[in-house]
């Protein structure tokens, strides 16, 4: 890990994500976007599918847009770990209000931080109404900020452009609080947003620029396979000779396809690429065999490697009133060592996309009377997620209870293993002061714990060192016997003392 130098740090342009329900005009928004304010008006400029494409605000301010509309590339880029997105664009139609997706993507966004600017859309339609799309959105934690709140409301109209303007620039003053700054003298690092196996030119993909500057003729790693620039074109088809932080240029010259998420880094030399990515290979092959996801059984296993002690929920009901009695129920499952918290709920089958969030955000599923899709199921065995289906309240909580308690440290009993009283004192040369004892209660257990009570006052604590009957050394002595007694490393016993034996044992903690 580098140390960054303040000094070489240099603003950069915000990298934005458009989220939000289908037919709520995600891709619309996109395209006004492009065609009004894109980076360069420039003649040959041909707009080219590349993932990600740079506008440029009425300030000269530029913001680099995620083509792909929606929380997919969103969620499976952050399950790869990318953290690419600094501002969410949430998008909710004016006439339809907040949906079961608007909640899906509200959900992603917080669950990865990132802060949200919502684009209240089809503001031109006769029935919109905009203050209905602030309420609901209210109702479910995001508050405009004319009513207090902190996230930015703009109404726009991606079809008659009206308002975009204003988004773009309340984007950038989101970002602006932001500060996004990065090292452009250093090695290029970046992302891979898209890639495909290009017939003519072969393996192609996206990278988003993250730090430093990449160059043409630079070689790199990505993933577990490596390569050289051969070539590098913005999303307008220019070619380009260099790209800074935030800059999403499509690359030829992998040698094989990389995967989205993956990370570029650019290394000294082949030799070095080459080795790096036969590495990473065989950490690859290896990976695929271990799991990723997490299940309920493995939470206690990874509490106790002293990983997060919270427990990350997604829950799906069949219905609102049994998704209402879940999440009451599971709020006041309580404990101050482990949190549970729902990051995600909704009505309705388990689909793709929780299971995605579930394995960014190494979160469980639970669900009350419904079941995964095909697809859903398909990619929680490919990713590792565990999926849990109940048909009765109590048994899910009770899981949840029980996994929480595994999660709990356990507590240290003590357990009184016997009494005995002390009718006589030997000074024994070389070892020091032996009791003799009558064992009152219990037994008497040699190397266990002791502790010597003087008229009911706790005068020592320790351990029984040796235990004797007749000369004999002994294991353990029961009630009703006489033996000699030595404690380890102390000697100031009196006739009518009491030795106590006892064993702490742990017991797992229930809720």
């Amino acid at each position: 890990q580098e140390e960054q130098d303040p000094s070489k740090l240099k603003p950069r342009p915000p990298v934005v994500v458009v989220m939000g329900h289908v037919d709520h005009g995600k891709t619309t928004l996109l395209d006004t976007i492009r065609k009004t304010n894109v980076a360069a008006k420039e003649k040959g400029g041909i707009t080219q599918h590349i993932g990600a494409s740079m506008v440029k605000t009425k300030e000269g301010k530029l913001i680099t847009f995620l083509d792909t509309p929606g929380h997919e590339a969103f969620t499976s880029l952050r399950a790869r770990g990318a953290q690419v997105t600094d501002v969410a664009i949430l998008v909710v139609a004016a006439d339809d209000g907040v949906m079961p997706q608007t909640i899906e993507a509200i959900n992603h966004a917080k669950a990865f931080n990132v802060p949200i600017v919502v684009a209240v859309n089809k503001i031109d339609k006769p029935g919109a109404d905009p203050s209905r799309v602030r309420r609901e959105l209210s109702e479910v934690g995001v508050i405009p900020e004319e009513w207090g709140g902190d996230t930015v409301f703009v109404d726009v109209s991606a079809k008659t452009g009206q308002g975009v303007d204003e988004l773009l620039e309340m984007v950038m003053l989101v970002a602006d609080m932001l500060e996004l700054k990065a090292n452009t003298d250093k090695k290029a690092k970046g992302t891979i947003i898209e890639s495909k196996l290009d017939k003519q030119r072969g393996p192609v993909a996206t990278v988003l620029i993250t730090e430093g500057t990449l160059k043409v003729g630079d070689i790199f790693v990505v993933g577990a396979t490596y390569g050289r620039v051969r070539a590098m074109t913005d999303s307008l088809g220019h070619r380009l000779k260099q790209a800074t932080p935030s800059t999403a240029v499509e690359i030829i010259g992998f040698e094989e396809v990389p995967e989205s998420g993956d990370i570029l880094k650019v290394v000294d030399s082949e030799k070095q690429a080459k080795e790096l990515a036969q590495i990473r290979k065989m950490a690859k092959e290896q990976e695929k065999n271990k799991d990723l996801g997490i299940s309920l059984e493995d939470v206690f296993k990874k509490i106790q490697e002293g990983e997060v002690k919270e427990l990350k929920l997604i829950v799906k009901a069949d219905a609102v009133g049994s998704l209402e009695a879940i999440k009451k129920s599971l709020s006041d499952i309580k404990t101050t060592e482990v949190s549970v918290k729902v990051i995600h709920e909704g009505v309705g089958s388990i689909t793709e996309g929780d299971v995605m969030l579930a394995r960014a955000a190494k979160a469980i599923i639970l669900g009350f009377n419904v079941r995964p899709d095909i697809k859903a199921k398909e990619s929680a065995e490919r990713e590792k997620v565990d999926i849990k289906v109940y048909g009765i309240i109590y048994e899910l909580l009770d899981d949840v209870k029980k996994a929480i308690s595994g999660m709990l440290a356990p507590i240290k009993k003590e357990v009184v293993l016997g009494v005995a009283e002390v009718r006589a004192t030997f000074r024994v040369k070389g070892a020091g002061t032996v009791a003799g004892c009558y064992v009152l209660d219990g037994k008497i257990v040699r190397n266990q714990r002791a502790r010597l009570i003087r008229e009911g006052v706790v005068i020592f604590e320790g351990k029984i060192e040796s235990l004797k009957r007749f000369k004999e050394d002994v294991p353990e002595v029961a009630r009703g016997y006489e033996c000699g007694i030595k404690l380890e490393n102390y000697n100031d016993i009196k006739v009518k003392d009491e030795i106590e034996c006892y064993e702490l044992k742990e017991e797992k903690q229930t809720i």
